[in-house]
């Protein structure tokens, strides 16, 4: 999944982002609200955690525009204002989700997920393709029987792969899904990423290339 994280609280915000890049997400932060809707109006997320009270641009106009524009991105409002007024307040401006905090973390991981699966088409929580088993709901990968310890990002690579259900993925695709702004989409990280997964995997290879085209299972 692709998530944004818009918290004005530099410390709350990267650590967030750090704890839901190790569920192998990809994550980008903004600290601001303008920073927080140029980035919409650039990436393709499936979720937004937002916190209400942002500088310069209030978390509720980002929070109306957002739902107003047809986007997929599911909307998770994180912030302070804890009462119930305020969460109705917040949910009727189109947020799918409201966390006040102080939360714990492994609330906010299962709510993220939940938004995550809503954004998407379903998907059985395990998916097979070409003797790969992957079991979504624990991050565990097998094949032929066989266990296959997987980084975060070969795991997100190859969960995208196999959604795909055998479709071609282009390399774009890859990087915008498994991978947050910063990375150099002129690097050979996704070429890296994928002969890791080749390897792991073993024989007979399941793993594809159509050269200028994209990687398909």
């Amino acid at each position: 999944m692709r998530i944004l994280v818009a918290e004005d609280e530099r410390m709350l915000a990267d650590l967030v982002a750090e704890g839901l890049r190790k569920q192998a997400m990809a994550v980008d932060v903004a600290y601001d609200g303008p920073a927080a809707s140029q980035r919409l109006a650039v990436h393709d997320y499936d979720v937004l955690v937002l916190d209400r009270d942002l500088p310069q641009m209030h978390g509720d106009v980002i929070c109306r525009e957002l739902a107003s524009s047809g986007a997929h991105t599911r909307i998770l409002l994180l912030t302070a204002a804890a009462s119930v007024p305020d969460r109705v307040a917040g949910l009727s401006l189109g947020a799918d989700d409201y966390l006040p905090k102080p939360f714990d973390f492994s609330e906010l991981v299962a709510r993220v997920k939940a938004l995550g699966r809503r954004s998407q088409p379903p998907v059985p929580p395990v998916l097979q393709r070409a003797g790969i088993v992957l079991d979504t709901p624990h991050r565990q990968v097998f094949r032929d029987g066989r266990h296959v310890p997987l980084s975060v990002k070969e795991y997100a690579v190859l969960e995208v792969l196999m959604r795909a259900d055998g479709a071609l993925v282009s390399a774009e695709t890859l990087l915008e899904s498994a991978w947050d702004e910063h990375a150099d989409p002129f690097t050979t990280v996704v070429r890296v990423i994928i002969s890791r997964l080749r390897a792991k995997l073993g024989e007979p290879a399941c793993i594809h290339t159509v050269a200028g085209v994209g990687y398909h299972l």
